[in-house]
């Protein structure tokens, strides 16, 4: 496990007050925050409610799924159904870089703070980036999303699974990560772009925009088949050799995405007559005879140690590795080597993918209690002591989390 490191990042002196609960807009939170970004968490009064979202939890009472995707930001709560809340929202957007909410559409229109109406003219130079199910308008306008149910209607049930098992949901939020990372990069590219023109602008990102940008290649095999794709199981539905075996010892997963690659592949494991048989000539050759080639390559992996024949084929540059669970990869020694298994005072998860040379990111903060630092976050925006003490006594900003 690496101690995490210290450091600015490439993102310091950005200021982002993220409004975001579950895990699109966190997720993408985390992302600047680990590169700097100075990232308030504006919760309300019952807190994230991913918070609840286990177990496991920590000693604090906070579920691991909260935990994940909520460091390095500081926690104060706030309520936003008071007209004392929306005034301390804008004092705390003065001087902001970044405001991230995922409301439903209408919300901020409601409370006054809209972004065409409020927003551009007060903070004209603030990137306002908004993250809902499907937008404001169009069918599906204004309705709620969950991964889920945005997998299901964007096609990705619709490839994942085998006969057996039917359409299947991905064991992995990809549409809520997928909106995040895409959320992230707009964020960039309007922060970029506000250097030249000296504006900010307004973000409408969707989680059904992003689940559908997500569906390669069968969106572009739809359209150049005219076929509609179906379940593809572990076998890819555009290489040859892209498949998952058993071995004597574990199970493996094999590519051989052009012809050299198969021909290397096949004769490193003494099957070099593969390679010019003529239903595996070509790519083409050996997806149309996919099954056959299985069968064939079945029989002699069944002999090998799955460990040893992929550290033997990966050093000789071929793409091959053994089939391994969470533990097995978290405590694998590349990870360890990568720095993508770190622990910051008892919070341990993964590292930080995006290693910059000059400006590293690092975790300086384990994930906030709700509302831990309240006090801290509006001291160091103008608001005087008595103010912070009427505004806990109002119930405006909470230090606790509300029940019920």
């Amino acid at each position: 496990m690496t101690e995490a490191k210290s450091g600015g990042g490439a993102l310091a002196g950005i200021k982002v007050v993220d409004c975001t609960r579950v895990l699109g807009g966190p997720y993408c939170t985390q992302l600047l925050a680990d590169h700097g970004a100075e990232v308030l968490k504006i919760e309300p009064p019952q807190g994230d409610e991913v918070r609840d979202w286990g177990p496991p939890f920590d000693e604090g009472g906070d579920a691991s799924y909260f935990l994940g995707v909520n460091r390095n930001k500081r926690s104060m709560g706030l309520d936003l159904s008071t007209e004392a809340g929306k005034q301390v929202l804008l004092r705390l957007l003065d001087g902001a870089d970044v405001l991230i909410e995922n409301y439903k559409p209408g919300s901020m229109e409601k409370w006054g703070l809209g972004y065409e109406q409020v927003l551009k003219e007060k903070f004209p130079k603030l990137v306002h980036c908004r993250i809902s199910g499907f937008g404001a308008d169009g069918p599906y306008g204004g309705y709620p999303g969950y991964d889920g149910i945005i997998q299901a209607m964007v096609g990705h049930f619709s490839v994942n699974g085998a006969p057996e098992s039917g359409p299947t949901r991905l064991g992995l939020a990809m549409v809520d990560i997928g909106t995040g990372l895409h959320a992230s990069n707009a964020i960039l590219m309007a922060l970029l772009e506000r250097g030249r023109s000296g504006q900010g602008q307004y973000l409408d990102m969707t989680l059904y925009d992003c689940g559908l940008s997500l569906m390669h290649p069968h969106v572009p095999n739809y359209y150049l088949s005219g076929k509609t794709p179906g379940l593809t199981g572990n076998p890819h539905p555009n290489i040859g050799l892209y498949d998952k075996f058993k071995t004597k010892t574990v199970d493996i997963f094999v590519a051989g995405g052009n012809d050299r690659a198969f021909s290397r592949l096949v004769t490193e494991l003494g099957r070099a007559e593969l390679a010019s048989d003529p239903r595996f000539k070509s790519n083409a050759d050996r997806l149309q005879n996919r099954d056959a080639l299985k069968a064939e390559l079945e029989v002699t992996l069944a002999q090998e140690d799955g460990e040893a024949l992929c550290d033997r084929l990966l050093a000789a540059g071929l793409p091959i590795g053994p089939v391994r669970d969470t533990h097995q990869a978290m405590t694998h020694p590349h990870t360890i080597h990568r720095k993508m298994a770190i622990e910051k005072d008892g919070y341990r998860s993964w590292g930080i993918p995006a290693k910059l040379s000059r400006t590293p990111g690092s975790i300086q903060r384990r994930p906030p209690r709700f509302a831990e630092h309240t006090r801290e976050i509006l001291a160091e925006n103008g608001f005087s002591e008595a103010e912070v003490e009427g505004l806990i006594g109002d119930g405006v900003v909470l230090t606790e989390r509300r029940k019920g």
